[in-house]
């Protein structure tokens, strides 16, 4: 039996472009095209558009749809994640400008947060400062434990050792005054919440940033589970905190790199990596989660960075 191959099922199992190209419109923005087609975005069904100083998110995201095998995989969001989140943030810039322009006394300075996808971002991003892997820590070692069964170093003092230089850097450069308490540190196995005014601080922080930043915030903070290693990323790859790295120079960087993918994968994954470093790997689980976590963390520099970073 032969199948028909006009049925619409069937061309969409097949790769109707052959080349993928970026090209640049009359306001110097990144247009991404399937030979003469531009890539849309999947929700509003626009052209995508790609901010001028973001070349290397538009080259990456051209790289992805060139590693499609047919149109039938776009359609799987898993295969197009950098569509997806550089959709979301032009659509939530969009709502910005909206915001701005119907607001009858709009602050230029900041953008405009009565959006609901804005505002539901925060409001979903907030929480993740009480549960923070960054603030949750292990239990001290029982004194009585006998020492030779003891690990050295313990569980715990990683964890300090990780989050104290993080903790350092956002309370002294970012969020100057907050106290961000450990959410596990009293044994309970409830996590403590942060006190209102570190919620307010971090909350305001967050309504400020542009909203590629903010998408690139939630995908890092959704990846990590951690709202401090998400906001450590940012102001190390987020266009708008060139200023404040240049004030700061390397900062809290360690060896002369930058807080970036390793780090950041490391600092939310330590229980993890001391556990299986124990009693080893589940295979095609933790390995997989490993460098999924990186993909995630990767997407997120892309999409937060820019030319002027």
């Amino acid at each position: 039996m032969r199948t028909d191959q006009s049925k619409p099922g069937n061309a969409m199992k097949k790769r109707f472009w052959k080349d993928v190209h970026v090209q640049t419109n009359q306001d110097g923005a990144y247009t991404l095209h399937l030979d003469t087609r531009p890539v849309r975005n999947p929700q509003t069904k626009a052209p995508l558009t790609i901010p001028p100083s973001k070349p290397h998110l538009a080259t990456a995201i051209a790289l992805e749809w060139d590693l499609l095998p047919s149109a039938q995989a776009a359609l799987r969001a898993h295969l197009i994640p950098l569509t997806s989140i550089a959709s979301r943030a032009y659509d939530l810039a969009l709502q910005d400008v909206a915001a701005v322009t119907s607001s009858p006394s709009p602050e230029p300075s900041t953008p405009q947060s009565s959006g609901t996808v804005r505002d539901d971002i925060i409001q979903h991003l907030l929480p993740y400062l009480d549960t923070d892997t960054l603030l949750c820590w292990a239990p001290p070692p029982p004194q009585d434990e006998d020492p030779t069964l003891q690990v050295v170093p313990s569980l715990r003092e990683l964890q300090v050792g990780t989050a104290e230089p993080i903790i350092s850097y956002l309370t002294s450069s970012i969020w100057p005054g907050v106290h961000l308490d450990p959410g596990l540190d009293s044994g309970s196995i409830i996590p403590a919440q942060q006190p209102s005014e570190t919620r307010d601080i971090v909350r305001g922080w967050m309504a400020g940033l542009s909203a590629w930043e903010l998408v690139g915030l939630e995908r890092a903070v959704l990846a990590g589970k951690s709202l401090c290693i998400g906001a450590r990323l940012l102001c190390e790859w987020g266009e708008s905190f060139a200023d404040v790295r240049k004030a700061l120079r390397d900062g809290e960087r360690q060896d002369g790199k930058r807080f970036g993918i390793e780090a950041a994968a490391t600092a939310c994954s330590l229980e993890v990596a001391w556990q299986t470093g124990r009693w080893g790997e589940v295979e095609d689980t933790h390995d997989v989660e490993k460098e999924d976590l990186r993909r995630q963390f990767g997407s997120a520099i892309l999409v937060m960075s820019g030319t002027n970073s």
